[in-house]
């Protein structure tokens, strides 16, 4: 989707990494992964994530309920059909304003599985019932419970509570398919009836969600291009196979890649003698209908342009 319809914050600019940037309740969270949601936190407005139990009331709903209760999916969407009312100056059709709901919904959450793996090489292992979102008009704040993770055989964390092991890279990001598509694959079917999309367009919405939150983190991170080389690699269509996901007795074998995701991260090849990337270098997987309330913000990448 365009920024300016579903993005939360500003465009990238410089990274606010420094412990003056950082909360105080994310400096005491002993957390495995907590690292990488402090620095989360502390450089990408309009995204806070505390490592804590899931909350409701207040605002707060939990991913579990979401995924449970279908009023809760319609509550959802039409809070932001109000704010879209607003902010286009016409109603949305029912099906855009849940299209919108399930991009701002999964751009936030998918955060917590990608970023970890990013700047840690771990991968969250998380359910609907371990995450809560509270969304402002500002920001979209979560909490998240972690339990247990995967990391490499290397990684000073791999012999604590929780933790198993993936026996190489390949089959880490087989792993990150794998969960942050199980987590995913609840919220898509509760999703679709107000979408009214078939699993393959909910899966290439996702792709595209995915894709572009880790992309724009990567950039307030000063890491754009490695996000950009490091998507292209996860998401590679016909890639290696993994092999085993992780230690024996976990159960979990991956995924063939890209699975359930769509294939491809939508970046082009680098042009000959180019360096870096402007923010519509990237052909989506779908299309968000923007153009349904606001024509002159057509994507760049969208489908209805890049595949004609």
């Amino acid at each position: 989707m365009t920024a300016s319809s579903t993005r939360p914050g500003p465009a990238p600019c410089a990274p606010r990494t420094t412990e003056a940037h950082t909360p105080a309740h994310a400096l005491e969270s002993p957390t495995p992964c907590a690292p990488s949601y402090h620095r989360l936190t502390a450089s990408t407005p309009g995204v806070d994530v505390r490592c804590a139990p899931p909350r409701r009331g207040g605002g707060w709903l939990s991913l579990a309920d979401l995924t449970a209760h279908p009023d809760a999916v319609r509550e959802l969407v039409a809070h932001d059909a109000r704010q879209d009312l607003a902010r286009y100056g016409r109603p949305l059709r029912p099906d855009v304003a849940a299209g919108f709901g399930l991009h701002r919904l999964v751009w936030p959450v998918s955060l917590l599985f990608t970023v970890p793996w990013f700047l840690e090489r771990r991968v969250p292992l998380l359910g609907p019932d371990d995450v809560s979102l509270r969304r402002g008009s500002a920001a979209a704040e979560l909490t998240v419970r972690l339990e247990a993770f995967v990391c490499l055989p290397d990684d000073p964390a791999a012999g604590s509570p929780g933790a198993r092991t993936a026996p190489d890279e390949n089959a880490l990001a087989a792993r990150l398919r794998r969960s942050l598509g199980e987590f995913l694959a609840p919220v898509l079917t509760a999703f679709g009836p107000e979408v009214r999309r078939g699993p393959r367009v909910l899966w290439a919405m996702a792709t595209d969600a995915v894709v572009e939150g880790l992309w724009y983190a990567g950039g307030l991170l000063g890491e754009r291009e490695r996000a950009r080389a490091e998507l292209s690699a996860l998401l590679a269509p016909g890639g290696p196979s993994a092999g085993p996901a992780c230690a024996p007795g976990a159960g979990l074998a991956p995924a063939p890649a890209p699975a359930p995701f769509t294939p491809g991260a939508g970046f082009p090849p680098p042009a000959p003698g180019r360096t870096g990337a402007s923010g519509t270098d990237r052909a989506r997987a779908s299309c968000c209908l923007v153009y349904t309330v606001g024509p002159g913000e057509m994507c760049g990448g969208c489908p209805r342009v890049t595949r004609r």
